[in-house]
């Protein structure tokens, strides 16, 4: 047996979401029957070294050979790392890839991977031109139950998808919080939209951009609704339809279907996180939609249910070392970009933030994106 490829990460933060990064891809990775790539935590950044130890001491078992650092700057530039894994708030994506980038960095940056799509084109150039990897942090889209709805979505047997419904809702008491928390604060892109909205939209590309019907078309339509918080007016629940519809009638390269997605920020979450319907049956996939553990599908003849299957998954960790493997994967192989989870559905997901959001009047404060929207 070959040698695994040990990729190794320098880690951007030191909040929750990198801790649960750092916890799953310590796991070995025989645990989710992987044998050709190992992760390994070469350094740590944040705005002190001592919490940069703390992390490692906690989420790290005190490693004594990872790099404790008190600012990111000093991780972009440790010759013993490979890749930036970036865990910071959205509105600080940018220019934390950036850096990780120009320091020819490969990059792995948490989703919404930029507050607009002008951002990302940016990065996405920057990257092109320092010939490194770059991908936005989607991790469901990794998991193995994405795989297995994707595999039967394209198998044929259900036909094309015609309809699909997506919520992703979490009560986070907006009415006891501070007005400076990062799901209040229009500062730090603030609402249900960019927070939760990645989640939703993931699986109406995965089901509908996707599919081998579309042909990787771009959708007809987005339209899109809010409803804002008194607050601090960052939008508490939004809706929003994504259509994919053929030039004509005679039009055989494009997909016929539409996605119905939505988001708030004061209720919990349906158990039932998305259906996708299809012409020969449903797929429903149970909540959260981030992380859900089962789905079902309903097969149909004549309109009838024929058979139903459930399938349940499970896994040692939380989930998010499915991406890393990706990554390792490509950086491996000399690829600038997924094939799981390419530029392209990074940049349609910005595209349709951007769009509802101009529908529904949400602009940011001014300095909040760095690169502006033609």
């Amino acid at each position: 047996m070959s040698t695994p490829y040990t990729l190794r990460w320098g880690i951007i933060s030191t909040g929750w979401i990198a801790s649960m990064f750092v916890k799953d891809i310590l796991i070995s990775p025989t645990t989710r029957d992987v044998n050709d790539v190992v992760h390994k935590v070469a350094a740590v950044g944040s705005r002190a070294v001592k919490s940069a130890q703390d992390f490692i001491d906690k989420y790290a078992s005190g490693d004594s050979s990872i790099k404790a650092y008190g600012s990111y700057s000093e991780v972009y530039a440790d010759n013993n790392v490979d890749a930036i894994y970036i865990g910071t708030p959205h509105t600080f994506h940018y220019e934390n890839a950036l850096a990780a980038i120009k320091a020819k960095k490969h990059v792995l940056c948490e989703k919404p991977v930029t507050c607009n799509g002008a951002e990302l084109r940016s990065l996405i150039a920057a990257a092109k031109q320092n010939n490194v990897f770059f991908m936005e942090a989607l991790w469901t889209r990794f998991q193995p139950l994405a795989l297995e709805v994707k595999k039967i979505s394209e198998s044929g047997v259900l036909g094309d998808p015609v309809a699909l419904h997506a919520d992703l809702s979490a009560d986070f008491g907006i009415d006891t919080l501070d007005k400076g928390h990062r799901i209040l604060a229009p500062e730090l892109g603030g609402g249900g939209l960019l927070d939760l909205g990645p989640y939703p939209t993931i699986w109406a590309i995965l089901a509908l951009y996707e599919h081998p019907s579309n042909k990787k078309a771009q959708p007809s339509s987005i339209t899109g609704a809010m409803l804002k918080t008194p607050i601090t007016g960052v939008d508490r629940s939004t809706t929003w339809t994504v259509t994919f519809a053929p030039n004509s009638p005679s039009d055989p390269n494009k997909l016929a279907a539409q996605a119905i997605l939505s988001v708030n920020i004061n209720v919990a979450s349906n158990n039932t996180g998305a259906a996708i319907r299809y012409e020969k049956g449903i797929i429903t996939i149970d909540s959260p939609l981030y992380l859900p553990k089962s789905f079902t599908v309903q097969y149909f003849e004549k309109g009838e249910t024929v058979k139903t299957e459930t399938r349940k998954f499970s896994h040692v960790g939380h989930g998010l070392h499915f991406q890393a493997d990706e990554v390792a994967r490509c950086i491996r192989d000399g690829k600038t970009e997924s094939d799981k989870w390419g530029h392209d559905k990074s940049l349609l997901e910005m595209d349709i933030f951007d769009e509802v959001r101009k529908q529904g009047g949400y602009k940011f404060p001014p300095g909040v994106e760095k690169v502006q929207l033609s």
